[in-house]
């Protein structure tokens, strides 16, 4: 179903995503240097579980989608090019302001955490943008059916971001007095994350090849 290096590439594209600290990654770190390791893992639990309601949506629009007509198919992939570079001119412009406001936030249950993680990712419309933006570029009718292709990814992408995220959690927890002083950190991460959005949205828009087509 899929190409051994396609699949690598979009492990690889995945990882270098997760790792870059968007509202996920923050809400967890916070979570974690005012509350602990526990606390951050349970913030972790509860965003995968949002995101698994968004790889289903995602399965569901993107099916959509290519039953519509390829046309529709390619518009979403460039759109979807074009949403990730938006995204990394947005971060070049974005103030080093990730923990201005962390002082504010209150203890809370460690379910009330879940259920906040959760939130965070379900109703998040970057979370959703960016499944659509991210996933059609792997997808390839065929290769198989686009609905088990998205899905599988999209499982693909919720385990390794278990994996990145828990560590988010597990070094916020441990290091996160050191992690509120390093700004120079912060603003390193702002920078390699808007060149990483617009390096994977310009590789997107020049390798659509109008899979839906095939």
């Amino acid at each position: 179903m899929f190409e051994p290096s396609q699949l690598a590439v979009f492990i690889l594209a995945s990882l270098g995503l997760l790792l870059l600290p968007g509202p996920a990654v923050l809400f967890i770190i916070a979570r974690s240097m005012h509350q602990g390791r526990k606390a951050g893992i349970v913030s972790v639990l509860g965003l995968e579980v949002g995101s698994l309601f968004q790889v289903l949506a995602a399965t569901l629009g993107i099916t959509a989608i290519l039953l519509s007509s390829a046309l529709a198919f390619n518009i979403v992939k460039y759109l979807g090019a074009a949403y990730l570079i938006y995204l990394g001119i947005r971060k070049f412009r974005e103030r080093d302001t990730a923990f201005e406001n962390d002082n504010q936030m209150q203890p809370a249950s460690l379910k009330r955490v879940f259920g906040q993680g959760i939130m965070v990712n379900l109703l998040n419309p970057k979370t959703a943008l960016f499944f659509l933006a991210f996933l059609p570029q792997f997808v390839n009718p065929a290769h198989g059916q686009a609905a088990l292709q998205t899905f599988i990814l999209g499982m693909i992408f919720v385990a390794l971001g278990t994996i990145t995220d828990g560590g988010y959690a597990l070094l916020a927890g441990t290091f996160g007095q050191w992690l509120r002083r390093s700004r120079q950190l912060i603003k390193g991460q702002r920078y390699f994350a808007g060149t990483m959005f617009i390096g994977l949205g310009i590789t997107a828009a020049l390798s659509g090849n109008g899979s839906a087509s095939n």
